[in-house]
């Protein structure tokens, strides 16, 4: 084989590595057994600390609680500055495909999310 044509088998093996591995959100969505471990240790620990102030209210105490820290699509952490307000709450995703998937299918997610538990 030539030089040439060596080189460019390489730089192709080597782009389509980069594009698998960093391109756009890799973000699947997730078993939802998966998500619902994550999101229920989250639950916990915020659970599980201790109240600092004790001139918190119950109510603010429980506001707190149900902070959603996780994706409900992809199980990853949030980003604050993607979200959309569903039924009067705000429901945060870790990225803009997530976003657009909750928006195809909102019910399907719902009982991943804290502020919306029952």
């Amino acid at each position: 084989m030539s030089r040439i044509f060596r080189a460019t088998v390489l730089w192709t093996i080597v782009l389509v590595a980069a594009v698998v591995l960093g391109g756009g959100c890799k973000k699947k969505e997730a078993p939802a057994t998966a998500a619902k471990e994550t999101t229920m240790k989250d639950m916990q620990m915020q659970t599980a600390k201790p109240v600092e102030d004790t001139n918190k209210t119950a109510t603010t105490a429980a506001a707190a609680s149900v902070e959603q820290t996780t994706c409900p699509v992809s199980g990853d952490k949030i980003d604050k500055n993607v979200f959309v307000e569903y039924k009067g709450k705000k429901v945060y995703f870790c990225c803009a495909q997530c976003k657009a998937a909750f928006e195809k299918e909102p019910e399907k997610y719902l009982a991943k999310l804290p502020q919306f538990a029952k």
